[in-house]
């Protein structure tokens, strides 16, 4: 699976909108508008999945939804090794603070090299109080517990670790990063596709540039106040939309 050029979909977007005469949308609009489409679809794919999942899975190999939503998910998979710090007598783990990268967070596991790594029970942080004062079930090392609060996490009980030994495993989801087309700015005033600086493409996967293109442009409609591009870019998403529930 690959990415989307960002420079092909901005002609493209460019194109569609110059043809009709319809005005034109600036690098940092289509900047902030991309990111934001990119972000619509990245989502979607986990509605996708859990309705896909009650549905079930057919036998086709190029058209399983199950299995391809999954790989569009898979490239934005990714794990790190997390510092823990213990500040009570009960080998209660400090708050710590995950990543601001952690868009959807998965497993977490305690790594014992003498044994098999554990994976930590994520518990509510009710559940959480009522096991620490509880001897009959009191967590361990075996099996440890953890609650989340924000972009933080408490484990019960935990070892002091740092980065570098890699005690503790946190499994995530991503988001796809911000979009950038880069320019220069050319003698009459237009904007030229750059490659001296940064450019990002779509980490979306390449099957859905048409969705991608149809949602920009419904929004570049809102920008150029053109009610006929918003009318017939929606239409469009919407039998998208419709095609891929079906």
């Amino acid at each position: 699976m690959a990415n989307i050029n960002v420079n092909t979909v901005y002609k493209t977007v460019l194109s569609i909108l110059n043809k009709e005469q319809r005005g034109y949308l600036t690098p940092y609009e289509f900047n902030q508008i991309g990111t934001q489409v990119q972000l619509e679809i990245f989502e979607s794919y986990f509605e996708s999945l859990n309705q896909q999942l009650k549905v079930g899975e057919n036998s086709s190999e190029y058209a399983n939804r199950i299995k391809l939503l999954q790989e569009k998910i898979a490239r934005f998979e990714t794990e790190e090794d997390i510092a823990v710090a213990v500040t009570s007598q009960l080998g209660e783990g400090d708050l710590t603070t995950l990543t601001d990268k952690v868009h959807r967070l998965g497993t977490i596991h305690f790594n014992n090299l003498s044994y098999l790594p554990v994976e930590i029970e994520q518990v509510t942080r009710h559940e959480f109080n009522l096991n620490r004062r509880s001897r009959l079930t009191s967590p361990s090392l075996d099996w440890p517990i953890y609650y989340k609060e924000g972009q933080k996490i408490k484990i019960l009980p935990a070892e002091v670790s740092t980065v570098a030994e890699g005690k503790y495993t946190v499994e995530y989801v991503r988001k796809p990063k911000d979009v950038v087309w880069n320019y220069t700015v050319g003698a009459r005033g237009e904007y030229l596709h750059s490659t001296a600086a940064p450019n990002q493409n779509f980490e979306i996967d390449d099957t859905d540039q048409t969705e991608l293109i149809v949602k920009i442009l419904m929004y570049a409609g809102v920008i150029i106040r053109d009610q006929e591009i918003i009318q017939a870019a929606a239409g469009n998403a919407a039998r998208i939309d419709q095609i891929q529930a079906s």
